[in-house]
């Protein structure tokens, strides 16, 4: 009995202990996450199945972060319940969203893992100084003698340039090398006294590029921070997986994807760049940028341009505004390159279309899209179009289809609505058009092509008729009506 007792109390005691992740509300969100240094928040819904695999998760690295050196607390806030203000303010628009703040302001999203040991791993990485304080010029040239861009502050006293790079550094500390020194003997070596320098790595030095960029903007933090993001690069930068996400600044982007490899030929490595940079160098100031890619790095993407099957050493390609492509046909040379460039700018170029060949008929209820026949089908502005991205593979666009083709052959008199599918892996549609799951549906309206509705509605035959009888331009016209219930006779009793 006493022993039964004893393990009773022990389980309540469990019970009651405390959590280690704070829980914050509306009332009490913007005093409790001052208090803190670095605070990661978890912005989430109680019904929400991927906060609640979560859970577990972010309260074990709770509990290992509360006893880091320093400690780092972790929160979360009920955006259904006591958040809802908290969540709106911060952008909030799916779950879970976890962000970083830094003495009581966002300083960044949560890019991190979802498991204990990568939350506590990103974390750890968030603590101490996001800027390296040099006090030696020795110690300064070992931090700009690096393989990757380094970002450097001068400053002979804290002014305002200097209070926009540390709260630029605290925010993009993942992707830069931030350092800066008040060190007399530092800035009379380079002879700054308030500036922000970017610094080229040795291995991208040329002639034809200057190896430094001053930042010569306002002294505050989101323009030196905009600043920073399309600079960083200098004229010809080295896109790699690792920092191609900052690269999505730059549209238009010419990429010359080869053999890049820095460490077992570098030379052979420059030799190419050298010749990107020449001509790089001619359109500078205008709103185009250049890269450096490593052809086997970017095997899908180069399938995305129709690369992949080349036998060329180099080939090119640009990434166009609104996600048009645009690939180099002809065999790569100073010459053949800046033409290339020349006429992509005249808006002479014919963008790439990935896509499946035209069906030879494409009578069917349900029309048949592919990559080159979509602005011809889907942005017909005389039509409503409702389309289905599929894949081949997809279990529920197999489900899916017998309903799609009812729904087509119901609407197949209808001169004014198109019911109609896209093979999704093997064509390429409008950004506008994304799709991040198999099937994903939009509606594109008469007046409104550029900016298409997702069908969020149910997958049967009588869902889709309901959508399109409260959208579609003109009433629809449904063949054979709808099936109405038949009403049981009565029996005499």
């Amino acid at each position: 009995m006493v022993l039964g007792s004893a393990l009773l109390l022990l389980c309540l005691a469990c019970l009651a202990r405390a959590s280690d992740v704070l829980e914050l509300t509306d009332s009490d969100f913007a005093t409790r996450v001052a208090e803190h240094d670095i605070i990661l928040v978890e912005f989430f819904a109680p019904w929400c199945g991927h906060c609640k695999r979560l859970a577990p998760e972010y309260e074990a690295a709770a509990t290992i972060l509360k006893d880091n050196d320093p400690p780092v607390s972790l929160a979360k806030v009920d955006c259904i319940e006591g958040g809802k203000e908290s969540c709106g303010k911060y952008g909030v628009s799916g779950y879970p969203t976890l962000k970083i703040f830094r003495n009581g302001e966002m300083s960044a999203d949560y890019k991190g893992p979802r498991e204990k040991d990568g939350i506590v791993k990103y974390m750890q990485k968030q603590v101490g100084p996001s800027a390296k304080e040099m006090t030696a010029v020795e110690d300064m040239k070992k931090f700009i003698d690096n393989f990757d861009v380094s970002v450097v502050g001068f400053f002979a006293q804290e002014d305002d340039l200097h209070k926009a790079f540390m709260k630029t550094a605290d925010k993009l500390r993942e992707s830069f090398r931030f350092a800066y020194s008040t060190a007399a003997e530092v800035l009379d070596e380079y002879d700054y006294r308030s500036a922000i320098v970017v610094f080229q790595p040795p291995r991208l030095h040329s002639k034809l590029d200057d190896p430094k960029i001053r930042y010569p903007g306002k002294e505050d933090a989101p323009s030196f921070e905009e600043w920073l993001k399309k600079n960083f690069a200098g004229l010809v930068g080295h896109m790699t997986k690792d920092n191609e996400a900052l690269y999505s600044v730059f549209m238009p982007l010419v990429v010359v994807y080869y053999d890049v490899d820095y460490v077992k030929n570098p030379s052979g490595t420059n030799y190419w760049r050298n010749r990107v940079l020449k001509v790089a160098k001619e359109f500078k100031g205008k709103k185009i940028s250049f890269a450096i890619a490593q052809k086997s790095d970017y095997s899908r993407e180069l399938q995305e341009f129709g690369l992949a099957e080349s036998n060329e050493d180099v080939v090119v390609g640009i990434r166009g505004r609104g996600g048009a492509k645009y690939r180099m046909e002809e065999k790569f040379s100073v010459g053949t390159f800046k033409t290339f460039v020349e006429t992509f700018l005249d808006d002479g170029l014919v963008s790439y279309v990935k896509s499946e060949p035209v069906p030879e008929s494409n009578d069917g209820p349900v029309k048949v899209v592919v990559g080159k026949t979509f602005d011809e089908i889907v942005k017909d502005k005389t039509k409503d179009v409702l389309i289905e991205f599929y894949a081949p593979w997809c279990g529920h666009c197999k489900s899916l289809e017998p309903k799609y083709n009812e729904l087509g052959e119901k609407l197949k008199s209808d001169p004014n609505i198109v019911i109609a599918k896209m093979d999704a892996t093997a064509n390429d549609s409008p950004s506008s058009y994304g799709v991040q799951g198999f099937p994903t549906l939009y509606w594109a309206p008469m007046g409104n092509k550029e900016n298409p509705k997702k069908y969020e509605g149910g997958r049967e035959v009588s869902d889709f008729i309901s959508f399109l009888k409260k959208e579609a331009t003109h009433p629809p016209v449904i063949e054979g009506g709808e099936k109405k219930k038949k009403k049981k006779k009565k029996e005499d009793l």
